[in-house]
């Protein structure tokens, strides 16, 4: 069982990146005509956004993999990746407020019980998975249905998986001067080994 999937940055990562895919698919690529009813959208798909949204979203999530898999062989490699990762939904996180601003929609304070509300769903979805089988969701994630609370819950999320990741960065770090790399224990062993 890859032990990635097991990590709450991951979790919530995969997340996000589900309901990003969606969100472009509604909100910017949507056909005319659904673009037409939300009156204050733009009425033109913006492929380039939606690429670059896209892209932003899986990029968080699979630097989080690739990162949490150099861990073993390169504390510094991982901790560099899961960085990578935070600067991705930064970027996502951005993204969406452009969006909310743009549209001339409300961006909700994080004192708002509607994100309150948002991040309770997130924490409920990240934790469904079963562990025996962590691909399928007993509960799939999905959008609360309007372009404003569907982009404020969006942002919600990605404001949690940096935080998240900012903890686990840190952790990472301190791990890395506390005992090293892997070349540092390699060495000492090796030290060991010749007798010095």
């Amino acid at each position: 069982m890859n032990k990635v999937k097991y990590l709450l940055t991951y979790r919530y990562a995969e997340i996000i990146h589900d309901l990003t895919v969606e969100f472009t698919k509604a909100y910017l690529m949507g056909n005319l005509s659904t673009l037409r009813n939300l009156s204050n959208l733009s009425q033109k798909a913006d492929y380039r956004q939606v690429d670059q949204m896209n892209q932003a979203a899986r990029s968080g999530k699979q630097n989080i993999v690739e990162g949490v898999g150099q861990s073993q062989t390169s504390k510094s490699g991982e901790i560099k990746l899961l960085g990578v990762s935070e600067a991705s939904f930064e970027e996502l996180l951005s993204d969406f407020e452009d969006f909310l601003r743009q549209n001339k929609l409300e961006i909700y304070p994080k004192t708002d019980p509607r994100v309150t509300k948002f991040r309770q769903t997130a924490f409920r979805l990240s934790h469904l998975s079963n562990l025996s089988d962590l691909g399928n969701l007993i509960e799939k994630p999905k959008l609360p249905g309007s372009p404003q609370d569907d982009a404020n819950f969006l942002l919600t999320l990605c404001h949690q998986e940096t935080y998240l990741l900012d903890k686990q960065i840190k952790a990472a770090t301190e791990k890395f001067a506390k005992e090293g790399g892997v070349r540092e224990k390699l060495f000492i062993t090796r030290k060991k080994y010749r007798g010095y």
